[in-house]
């Protein structure tokens, strides 16, 4: 046989794999002796390389250039060519080829063959010498054909791994939408409607013949076999393999009532048989050898078992039987006895059935495996049953002996478990564990079709104060309305996981496009922030996305999510209920955000976090009226942090609610020294903290400053999260004299009617609204409305940002009472507050 040297680039198995069990049949053992590797150059027309497979009657040819083998071409590539186009049929073997080739150790395990079949999604692996040389390729068929698990697949039927019904398309199809069809469902084969009510069927192998023969785009009624194979549904596993192996085909149809209801392939066989079950038959062969002992122990033990026991003679009636078994089947020893254990049968299993237990008795001494049986009462349930055959000591057949327990609870538990374990159980969502499983198989999927797919890191925006709130319950049901959403905002095949409290994964296969991917965020934030009624309350979330693309974004699981992560954010920073794609320049923000963290954890510690006050001024006067306090970091060696940075980091790490506490003391002490009433902002964690407003008050108490010098600023988004519980603390706030401002106002919902349901003072219009008076119309017509309305609501306004004499001519004459802005004075160290700003001044 001639031998090839492997390229160092191919991906061979494990050899430590030959090694694990010398009792399995080897790779080598599938080779046929003294076949040529069949092979072309990678420059050889694809039609030509089809008429080498057709010649030799096989799957595959490998592709060489000059000794090294480069690729390989099999029947399911053959899905991959245009039969529209009559050139397609010249192309080079090199441009349609699948590279590179995955390889095997000829002395490996079948089991290990199974294994790099899933793993690797091929049907063909190149055999391969321990020095490298090429010495044949094995393919899934050979595989079924020879791998030796007769008794596993003497119990299972056709029925048992039927998964859906098989694409059919009509004989007037043209083949270029047969194979277009045959690849979107990734099947190797579609039935083909014939006349009179015929199946045919089409397989990858007949598209390689229509190559070789450079026919063109038929119609599928040409080409299809004409007569197809048919088993049933309770057919063996055992017999329709014998079948394919002596027809020579790979398919057959499984008819059931005269119905064709689906398609049984080579592939559909492998697929049951895993390692996992040569190792579930090991330990069922130790159970056997410890049943064959107990069956021989006294009847004191046999009558305390709890699993049923049936004794018969070597004609099978039953001459024996113990208290379990009529507790299980509701037969008591006198009913048994004399009679065939035939008795229970539930009618569910046919003569294929017990043809191939008893066969395996008869052979083996034993039989092990699941049954449907019926009680005394007719009720039908699952059983694990063991036969074991008891010869005397002269070899003779004696006795029969089975064991047997009831499984229904088993089968339900097993059902359960493996659902908990991979999905989540409030949302009933994927899990982070099978969110990775998918994952790496959409990488794996991608990279062999050179497909780009989307990762999004969604994380639900101040979701913790909900919690903190509303209590958990509450939180509970939010997060299933969110769940709800995300399914309805995302295509059927794609996954979304919950992989933490508030945070969820999502998975984008094949998003070709990075508008795909945005346009899909953006449904989830518009479908988030509807408001969700829970407990009788009208609440809004809203969430920050984050988006990473494969491969430009990673190439591997854990980058892409750390990326998606670090997008999320991103969003985060630019203000919330936004998404954000990722790009190479936010690592370095993230180190910067790393840095500030650990920074921002020692600010307070050594006082490095200030209050800075800013004049507000009355509109007409120009007298200072009041003043917001502001917070400022200044950092021995960063300088100034700036507080669109520092803040919205204390919000996530949870360090607001020190440093909101920090700027209220410096603020009333300030206070105590007179002076005009002064405004702090407060966080939305502070306004979940229900020992809020009594910190407050013992604050001022201490100070000895009156409530009415302190003012609290809220921003209008915040306020709106839970309008009903938000309403009756600022009912309290005002009752202690506090003054309450909605600060922002126009950023949010914008709505007055929601105002009417607040205790408030004073109205801020936000700086971006400001900064376009001069500029827009319609910005004027919506500020003046603004400040009518709220005045008929009997609230102050204040114009915040006031840059220029302009704005400020301009909120005049709209009659604004409060004007906040440079124009009248920036923020300074409260310190300086009174000497700068508190005297008459005109704006």
């Amino acid at each position: 046989m001639p031998r090839h040297r492997t390229p160092p680039v191919t991906d061979t198995v494990d050899r430590q794999t030959r090694d694990d069990d010398k009792s399995l049949p080897r790779i080598r053992e599938l080779l046929p002796p003294n076949r040529d590797i069949i092979k072309c150059h990678a420059d050889t027309p694809l039609h030509e390389a089809a008429s080498l497979m057709q010649h030799n009657r096989c799957s595959s040819i490998v592709v060489i250039e000059g000794d090294q083998p480069v690729g390989i071409w099999t029947e399911r590539d053959a899905l991959r060519v245009d039969f529209e186009d009559p050139q397609a049929l010249n192309t080079p073997i090199r441009q349609v080829m699948s590279a590179p080739i995955l390889t095997i150790d000829s002395d490996a395990p079948l089991a290990a063959a199974s294994e790099r079949f899933r793993d690797g999604h091929v049907r063909h692996l190149l055999v391969v010498e321990t020095d490298g040389s090429m010495s044949g390729v094995v393919s899934q068929t050979d595989v079924v054909r020879h791998h030796g698990l007769e008794h596993y697949l003497s119990f299972r039927t056709v029925g048992s791994i039927l998964h859906g019904e098989a694409e059919r398309i009509g004989r007037d199809t043209p083949l270029s939408e047969a194979t277009r069809r045959m690849h979107e469902a990734r099947t190797d084969a579609v039935l083909v409607s014939l006349a009179d009510r015929r199946w045919g069927i089409l397989t990858e192998r007949d598209l390689v013949r229509q190559i070789a023969a450079r026919r063109g785009n038929l119609s599928v009624g040409e080409l299809a076999t004409q007569h197809l194979v048919t088993v049933t549904p309770d057919t063996s596993l055992y017999q329709a393999r014998s079948l394919m192996s002596e027809r020579q085909i790979r398919h057959v149809g499984v008819l059931d009532d005269g119905e064709l209801i689906g398609l049984l392939s080579f592939t559909d066989l492998l697929s049951g048989l895993e390692l996992a079950y040569v190792d579930e038959l090991r330990q069922a062969d130790q159970a056997l050898a410890v049943s064959q002992r107990n069956l021989r122990l006294t009847e004191k033990v046999i009558e305390n078992s709890l699993e049923g026991v049936v004794i018969t003679n070597a004609d099978g009636v039953i001459e024996q039987v113990n208290p379990a078994f009529t507790r299980l089947t509701g037969y008591t020893q006198e009913e048994a006895v004399g009679q065939r254990p035939s008795l229970l049968s539930s009618g569910r299993h046919d003569k294929t059935f017990y043809s191939a237990m008893w066969d395996s008795i008869n052979r083996f001494g034993h039989w092990q495996g699941e049954i449907w049986n019926r009680r005394k009462n007719g009720e039908i349930y699952p059983e694990l049953l063991t036969i074991t055959a008891i010869n005397g000591e002269d070899g003779a057949l004696e006795h029969y002996a089975a064991l047997f327990s009831d499984i229904s609870e088993i089968k339900k538990t097993e059902q359960q478990i493996r659902h908990l374990a991979y999905y989540d159980p409030l949302t009933d969502l994927p899990n982070r564990r099978l969110f990775y499983d998918r994952l790496s198989m959409a990488i794996a999927h991608a990279h062999r079709h050179r497909q780009q797919l989307a990762v999004m890191f969604v994380d639900l925006d101040r979701f913790k104060n909900i919690n903190d709130t509303l209590g958990h319950n509450i939180g509970d049901n939010m997060l299933e309305h969110v769940a709800q959403r995300l399914r309805r905002c995302v295509r059927e095949d794609d996954t979304v996981a919950r992989t933490g409290g508030d945070e969820f994964l999502i998975l984008l296969p094949d998003t070709p496009h990075y508008d795909d991917a945005a346009n899909t965020a953006r449904r989830i934030v518009d479908e988030l922030t509807r408001p969700v009624h829970a407990a009788g309350r009208e609440l809004v979330l809203t969430c920050s996305i984050g988006i990473a693309f494969y491969p430009e974004d990673g190439d591997n699981l854990d980058t892409l999510i750390k990326n998606a992560d670090i997008a999320m954010y991103r969003a985060k920073e630019r203000g919330r209920n936004t998404y954000r794609l990722f790009t190479a320049t936010m690592d370095g923000q993230v180190q910067r955000r790393l840095q500030l963290e650990t920074g921002l954890r020692q600010a307070l510690e050594h006082d490095q976090i200030q209050v800075h006050l800013q004049p507000l001024v009355d509109a007409v006067s120009g007298t200072t009226v009041g003043a917001e306090a502001l917070a400022r970091w200044h950092h021995p060696q960063w300088g100034t942090v700036p507080p669109d940075e520092f803040i919205a980091l204390a919000e996530e790490t949870g360090q607001i609610q020190t440093i909101g506490q920090h700027i209220l003391e410096l603020t009333v002490r300030h206070l105590a020294l007179g002076g005009v009433p002064i405004a702090v902002n407060l966080s939305p964690t502070q306004l979940s903290d229900p020992n809020l407003l009594g910190n407050i008050c013992n604050s001022l108490e201490r100070a000895g400053v009156a409530p009415g010098q302190l003012g609290l600023e809220i921003t209008e988004s915040v306020l709106m999260t839970d309008a009903e519980s938000h309403a009756s603390l600022l009912e309290a706030m005002r009752g202690k004299g506090i003054h309450v401002s909605i600060d922002d106002f126009g950023t949010g919902y914008s709505s007055l009617a929601y105002l009417r349901r607040f205790p408030l003072d004073y109205l801020k219009i936000d700086r971006s609204f400001v900064e376009e008076l001069t500029d827009s119309a319609e910005t004027r017509a919506v500020v003046s409305a603004t400040i009518n309305l709220a005045h008929e609501l009997r609230l102050k306004v204040v114009g915040e940002g006031v840059e220029t004499q302009e704005q400020a001519a301009c909120l005049r004459q709209m009659r604004c009472d409060v004007l906040q802005g440079n124009l009248f004075g920036a923020a300074v160290p409260s310190e300086d507050f009174d000497r700068l700003y508190c005297r008459p001044a005109v704006g």
